[in-house]
């Protein structure tokens, strides 16, 4: 809440700006009408059809008028919930009233006419109406949980400030030296191992050598992190790096049982996001195996037989999963520009890279233990968590990876 030109109060969402760690209004950082935690609006089905929201063009960050000015001017006509953004191009907007005839007042005062308090622009106006989606009410189900204990899952460490703003720097500046593999939406790099999308396990064959030093001080500290249960004696030997862009997540996935060890160590650098936990009962949903890295898995939105867990993971934090954790529950990091903790709304930066650390075990195929019971076939590392997929037409394990 705040308070604009002429005394009129402003009811403005509030952005969190991960960089700067402050709160700013929605004048200092573009949100989306668009993207979670915000409404979603569109134009009414009816042309004849009146509504307290407003659809305006031709103003804008991207021409020099914050939403504070616009919302300055607007509030003159009524009580207004808030200003947004109604896409990406920083030139249209949309303005919600409370009342639906603050927004009549509105649009005929102002639409089609150039408007001197924001800088002399002709203003195209129309009414808009919140569009909400299966999507968005199942986002808004789920608590986002800051430490793991809220979370509830077994097995789940989180460490923050794992490492330093120095550490991260660094980390990034040599991840940013060596090559890439361009994937779709993301960039990976492999070392240790290479993980093969198109099976969803290591390539054995194809040893990459011993791991880059520059995670050899993060290697230490995990050995003798006291948050971490039984990691003194382990050697994590396949490392991939992954960096997603803004919008960009990851698909829901258990990591191959028999493909790693128990303990999968994820280290979040540059930005924020929000990773979320489901855990299907009876073996409901699965993703399907798919030829390539980024092709597309079935909507897990689309099934409603799971138990849902979200936790926030802000830079430099280190994630632990393990038993129940690593093996029970699907992780997953939504595909949102924008997430909303605890009321609040936090933008991903502008990329978000992660270093994931696990272990090979040495003699994989002692490691698998296959069950074939009423139409499901299993297989798993650890016999009291067995992946499971549903038999079709054919004896043929799926497995997933990141």
């Amino acid at each position: 809440i705040g308070v604009g030109r002429d005394n009129c109060i402003l009811f403005l969402p509030t952005v969190f700006d991960c960089v700067a760690q402050t709160p700013t209004t929605l004048g200092d950082r573009f949100v989306g009408g668009t993207e979670m935690g915000l409404p979603r609006f569109g134009r009414p089905k009816d042309d004849g059809e009146l509504s307290s929201n407003l659809y305006v063009a031709n103003c804008g960050p991207a021409v020099g008028l914050s939403y504070d000015d616009i919302a300055s001017v607007f509030c003159k006509f009524g009580e207004l919930k808030g200003v947004y953004a109604a896409d990406e191009s920083g030139t249209r907007v949309i303005v919600a009233y409370v009342e639906e005839g603050s927004a009549q007042a509105a649009l005929k005062a102002l639409h089609g006419r150039s408007c001197p308090e924001l800088g002399g622009r002709s203003l195209h106006i129309r009414f808009s109406v919140i569009q909400p989606t299966p999507q968005d009410q199942a986002s808004d189900l789920v608590p986002v949980s800051i430490t793991v204990s809220d979370v509830g899952i077994p097995g789940l460490y989180l460490v923050h400030d794992f490492i330093s703003d120095k550490e991260e720097e660094e980390l990034l500046q040599a991840v940013d030296c060596r090559p890439w593999n361009s994937l779709s939406k993301r960039r990976v790099q492999h070392y240790g191992y290479e993980f093969r999308y198109d099976i969803r396990n290591v390539n054995t064959r194809h040893c990459l050598g011993e791991l880059p030093s520059f995670v050899s001080p993060i290697l230490e500290r995990i050995s003798s992190c006291p948050t971490f249960k039984n990691v003194k004696n382990i050697v994590l030997d396949q490392l991939t790096v992954n960096e997603y862009p803004p919008g960009v997540g990851l698909s829901p996935h258990i990591d191959t049982h028999s493909a790693f060890e128990d303990l999968i160590f994820s280290l979040s650098l540059s930005g924020p996001c929000i990773m979320e936990f489901r855990q299907y009962k009876n073996g409901d949903w699965l993703p399907r195996v798919a030829s390539s890295a980024d092709a597309k898995i079935e909507n897990p939105e689309d099934h409603s037989n799971f138990i849902r867990r979200a936790i926030y993971l802000p830079p430099r934090s280190l994630l632990l999963l393990s038993g129940e954790a690593r093996y029970a529950w699907h992780h997953y990091i939504p595909h949102h520009k924008i997430d909303k903790v605890n009321g609040r709304i936090i933008r991903r930066a502008s990329r978000r890279v992660s270093f994931t650390l696990r272990k090979y075990p040495v003699v994989q195929h002692q490691r698998k233990k296959i069950v074939i019971s009423n139409g499901i076939i299993s297989v798993c590392a650890n016999v009291n968590f067995l992946s499971t997929a549903i038999l079709k037409d054919k004896v043929s394990p799926r497995w997933q990876g990141e």
